[in-house]
């Protein structure tokens, strides 16, 4: 959508192609329907989201970032919020907003849009673009195409990945799929009693026995088959990855990170001198919440209804161990169809960064998430699509 926009801007005859009845079936679930179009941090920082591939983004953010992004929503009559962890949101937190101000723009620019139009495959002679055929036979001339069609992840949005297949017949590399910001399978079964809570303040350590990345502060969640929530779904897309190499990952939980072990032992042992005749596991429910506290005895081998004046040095340590350190194994990521974001996709190599044209096809560009760049969660995808699908937009219109 951005990318018609902006080449109809431009003074261009635009069609805009949709396989579904109506467009933006995707965007209307980011965010959990709020729409997190955005970040407001600096161009560095946002370069970093996207390691190792981000400074492919550096041109295409040049020309529209963050800042330009707010202004042509807010320009249109749509008041947007920064949020925590600079995350931006419409002021409405509905997703439809952010649809009703692109398919506007889209009817004031004139773009044609045809709705349930299913692309077979496009059309060159001497390497150039000459058009396009659907999946009914017709055809439609063009000398410039842009491929937005996304990656393979919610793929009942109608993102399905013939896009990709029709760039790999047409002689481009695609750097294999895989999923990112996706839930996480553990080796441990989840006890019932924790699917669902939500533990907030906490701190992950993902590793495969040699590497390891530390997260921030921050929230899990707990499901029948593991573990989610934001933390989970920003490091996901590594762990897929150590997955891959066959390596065993764990990820290890921090549930009190503003204390040191030492810290932590302490105000343990003042909770059981003040409380000696209750316990333990009442106490541990001053730390924990209600549900956690329950597994916590079992996981140290410490019956409920001890006391706590009767719990050793060794039980004691134990219980810091996990409270710091609460080791899962990761057996496997969720379906890619379940995760927000596909990573892979057509090879970096192969587009010009400068105008998203494909070094291949003459006349061919590419835009959004089919492209080999993914971050984590807090806006980064979004805006490496509405940014990529500008420039893509001005470059076909200008080229």
């Amino acid at each position: 959508m951005m990318a018609a926009i902006r080449a109809a801007g431009l003074k261009q005859d635009v069609t805009l192609l949709e396989k579904n009845p109506r467009p933006g079936q995707k965007l209307l679930l980011s965010g959990k329907g709020r729409c997190n179009l955005t970040n407001a941090c600096d161009l560095d920082s946002f370069i970093k989201r996207f390691s190792p591939n981000g400074e492919f983004l550096r041109d295409a953010f040049r020309k529209f970032f963050n800042r330009e992004l707010i202004n042509f929503f807010e320009s249109r009559g749509l008041k947007l919020n920064i949020e925590r962890q600079q995350r931006v949101f419409p002021d409405t937190s509905r997703s439809g907003s952010v649809l009703e101000a692109l398919t506007k723009e889209l009817e004031k620019n004139k773009v044609r849009i045809l709705y349930n139009a299913k692309m077979k495959d496009i059309l060159i002679q001497d390497n150039k673009i000459k058009g396009l055929l659907f999946e009914n036979g017709k055809a439609l001339t063009a000398d410039r195409i842009i491929l937005a069609t996304g990656g393979v992840s919610f793929g009942f949005t109608g993102s399905t990945g013939e896009g990709m297949n029709i760039a790999l017949r047409l002689g481009h590399s695609v750097i294999p799929l895989r999923p990112a910001l996706v839930p996480l399978e553990t080796k441990q079964k989840i006890p019932a009693g924790l699917k669902g809570l939500s533990l907030k303040n906490i701190r992950l350590t993902f590793s495969d026995g040699k590497k390891r990345i530390v997260s921030e502060i921050g929230e899990l969640l707990f499901t029948h088959f593991g573990i989610s929530g934001p933390l989970v779904l920003s490091f996901s897309g590594r762990a897929a990855d150590w997955l891959k190499e066959k390596k065993g990952v764990f990820v290890e939980i921090d549930l009190k990170p503003a204390l040191s072990g030492e810290q932590l032992d302490s105000r343990i042992l003042r909770e059981f001198k003040q409380n000696p005749k209750k316990n333990i596991k009442n106490v541990l429910q001053a730390l924990l919440p209600k549900s956690l506290a329950s597994v916590f005895t079992d996981m140290a081998a410490i019956t409920t209804d001890k006391k706590v004046s009767q719990i050793t040095q060794v039980e004691r340590q134990k219980i810091v161990s996990l409270l710091k350190a609460w080791r899962l194994d990761i057996l496997k990521t969720r379906p890619i169809s379940e995760a927000m974001v596909t990573q892979g996709g057509i090879s970096l190599k192969e587009i010009n960064p400068r105008t998203m044209e494909s070094r291949i096809i003459k006349g061919l560009y590419f835009a959004g998430e089919m492209i080999d760049l993914s971050a984590d969660t807090g806006g980064f995808n979004l805006q490496a699509a509405f940014s990529t699908g500008y420039l893509a937009g001005e470059s076909a219109a200008l080229n």
